[in-house]
């Protein structure tokens, strides 16, 4: 799609205003100031908003410690490491390390408020002006010369008017909560409200088997807790790759979480310092904490979204095209408000996308089936490209093969026995068009993949390519070889 002129008189300093100082906002901010506009991202909580504040910063900080105490726990034995302590043996607990909470929580906090005060400092010297206060679109449409008005609640309870001609909406998502399970902070929680637990919890329960429930239910369950997770589908993540979210389902169910299947949530109650999950079929079942992951809200009520002309789907979210435009002119939008993928880097990139199609430079329209994405549980789980139902449902028509990696060296000597590579790749050309990561580590090797997707690589580019020996990332140019293999078969046949 071809870049439009930038907004604004000709020769005249385009003025950008910024609602969220998310990924999306605050990618966007730095690079309208190196486009030479100028710059106004309109903040409440710090910047960095919740992917820094109270989600992916704090979260993978939490799972980081989870790791740790989990690789040591599950291959000590197997790797000849000696624990030496004076408890008898008979009276060691199943876990050989344990962890205050406490401690680990502050790191995480005292880490999140580091990275977004960093942020502030590149985008104060990028030359960008940032505002305290809410965000909302004034009443009076576009002016003559194409620009909006934005209102700025502050704390204080004034109210600021900018002018922009051109308006980037990226206010994020909260935590969903349902009518019988709100939480207090103590004992029944949000993803949001878990870093202030300062004892581990004994019972857990967790409700929703997404990404986030996923997560938080393998890192407490490492920590220490006795997690319960309870999903309302069949299976853990079912957004995922089938045989990844079936191999972390098995390894959940071994280390002794109790995952209830099929199992819908209709009410949490506190009851003294325990917490009462009834399910839909009746069933209660208790715990001393509820971690609630049903979903997330977008973060864009009261805005004047609507009265822009800026159109809304059913769930709240903004709906943009490929380059971020939303339905009212010089409105753009990027992030968790949108709904379009629910991560940081897609959230970064729609933000880019908007600043450079809003000031006239190249743009490359948004191209989702080059995002990979990763579930920080353990092993992890990441993707890029083609998934395993596009492939079952016709999409995409592909040859696949699945190498696990109990046979990679480098896996036996770390002790891994769980996990996969997966490659996606077009019967004809070879192209690579997919792939699935399943290992400690996922998010690192799902790169090379990544890149062969990208930049449409051939199973026999990857497979040619050098690997060093013994590495996970043997496993990635074998699955390409044995593709290469198929394909010579299949051609010949």
């Amino acid at each position: 799609m071809a870049a439009l002129p930038a907004y604004g008189t000709m020769g005249s300093v385009t003025r950008i205003v910024i609602i969220g100082g998310g990924p999306g906002g605050y990618e966007a901010a730095l690079v309208a100031a190196q486009l030479g506009a100028e710059v106004t991202v309109v903040d409440r909580d710090g910047l960095g908003g919740s992917a820094v504040l109270t989600d992916c910063v704090p979260s993978k900080t939490l799972i980081a410690t989870a790791e740790v105490m989990t690789t040591f726990d599950s291959s000590y034995e197997e790797l000849g490491i000696i624990v030496a302590d004076d408890t008898p043996p008979d009276e060691q607990a199943a876990k050989v390390v344990g962890v205050d909470l406490g401690k680990v929580n502050r790191r995480v906090k005292r880490l999140a408020i580091a990275q977004s005060h960093d942020i502030t400092q590149s985008v104060t010297r990028a030359g960008v002006t940032v505002l305290r206060g809410r965000g909302r679109l004034g009443a009076g449409g576009q002016a003559v010369d194409g620009s909006r008005e934005v209102l700025v609640d502050a704390p204080d309870g004034t109210v600021q008017s900018l002018r922009a001609d051109a308006v980037l909406i990226a206010t994020g998502a909260h935590p969903r909560e349902l009518p019988d399970a709100q939480p207090d902070g103590e004992r029944i929680l949000t993803w949001t409200q878990v870093y202030d637990l300062e004892e581990l919890p004994r019972e857990l329960i967790v409700v929703g088997s997404g990404v986030t429930g996923a997560e938080f239910a393998g890192a407490y369950q490492a920590l220490g807790s006795k997690v319960t997770l309870v999903s309302s589908r069949d299976r853990v993540l079912p957004g995922e790759d089938p045989d990844a979210a079936e191999v972390l389902e098995d390894v959940f169910r071994r280390r002794g979480m109790n995952v209830m299947g099929r199992s819908r949530a209709e009410s949490v109650k506190r009851i003294g310092d325990r917490v009462e999950v009834t399910l839909a079929d009746g069933k209660v079942i208790e715990g001393s904490h509820c971690l609630m992951a049903v979903g997330s809200i977008p973060n864009t009520s009261q805005m004047g979204l609507e009265e822009a002309g800026v159109k809304l789907n059913d769930w709240g979210q903004i709906q943009v095209d490929r380059v971020s435009r939303t339905t009212a002119p010089g409105v753009y939008a990027a992030g968790d408000c949108t709904g379009v993928f629910m991560l940081a880097s897609v959230a970064a990139m729609q933000g880019r996308i908007a600043m450079y199609h809003a000031l006239g430079d190249a743009v490359q329209p948004l191209n989702l089936k080059t995002v990979a994405s990763n579930v920080f549980t353990d092993p992890e789980i990441a993707t890029v490209g083609y998934t395993a139902a596009d492939v079952e449902c016709g999409k995409m028509d592909a040859v696949v093969v699945k190498l696990p990696l109990r046979g990679n060296p480098r896996a036996k000597m770390q002790g891994i026995r769980d996990g996969f590579v997966k490659l996606f790749c077009r019967p004809g050309t070879g192209i690579v068009v997919g792939g699935v990561v399943v290992a400690p580590r996922a998010s690192e090797l799902i790169h090379p993949i990544s890149l062969a997707v990208d930049a449409n690589l051939t199973v026999e580019q990857v497979a040619s390519a050098f690997t060093v020996y013994p590495s996970v990332s043997g496993s990635t140019a074998e699955a390409a070889r044995q593709l290469h293999i198929r394909k010579r078969a299949d051609g010949e046949s």
